[in-house]
């Protein structure tokens, strides 16, 4: 069997196991949550309410595929709905990502906000645990409720450690073919072969992993 072959062979039985060495660790972690706090009193019409993901990258799992070069994106959606009589209408949105990503040759985790065209780096931290603070830390939302209305907003966040394209890239690099990736040329994807990228993300435990929560409604 050629080198890149069995490396990639090796990463699956390695990452398909991987979920039974850590059940004794994860059951005694604090459980994954979505947090959202509204503004007080007046500036519920100025200001966006505070965001925060609270232990939604405790798991061993995650950390070993972010040592093994696999980010982590976590994206974040806010709607702003209006009750209405019958039916309750979505106002506006706001969306922003958190990536995390680990820099073998540093050694060390980098985590960045990115809203919009914006790019925000939260820090570089030499330990997992450091990073994870950076990212639980509460944010803002950039949206906010109209005058003399009656609103909740609902907030959804999607935690992920790697999508169809990044794997990809990453088989190019275990076959060795760097220049097609180099040159933006994609090789053709049957629904076979991605079948075969989707069972091996699952295996790895990069599936999508989504959270919600929905707040109190409110009036401005």
């Amino acid at each position: 069997m050629p080198r890149h072959g069995a490396t990639f062979l090796a990463l699956v039985c390695l990452a398909a196991a991987a979920p039974a060495a850590g059940t004794a660790s994860l059951a005694a972690q604090s459980r994954p949550a979505l947090d959202l706090a509204l503004p007080s009193g007046a500036s519920l019409s100025t200001d966006g309410p505070l965001v925060r993901a609270a232990h939604v990258m405790d798991d061993a799992q995650m950390r070993d595929l972010l040592r093994n070069g696999f980010p982590a994106r976590l994206h974040y959606r806010v709607e702003l709905w209006t009750v209405g009589g019958w039916f309750n209408d979505l106002d506006r949105s706001a969306e922003w990502d958190v990536i995390v990503r680990y820099d073998p040759l540093d050694r060390n985790y980098r985590v960045a906000r990115i809203v919009g065209d914006r790019v925000t780096p939260l820090g570089q931290f030499t330990q997992y645990a450091d990073a994870q603070t950076a990212v639980e830390q509460p944010f803002r939302a950039p949206i906010a409720a109209r005058r003399g209305k009656r609103s909740y907003y609902n907030v959804a966040l999607d935690v992920e450690t790697l999508s169809l394209t990044e794997l990809d890239e990453v088989e190019r690099w275990l076959r060795g073919e760097l220049r097609p990736a180099v040159r933006g040329q994609r090789n053709p994807v049957t629904p076979v072969t991605r079948g075969l990228r989707t069972l091996f993300v699952r295996l790895i435990g990069g599936e999508r992993r989504h959270y919600e929560v929905r707040s109190a409604t409110f009036r401005t």
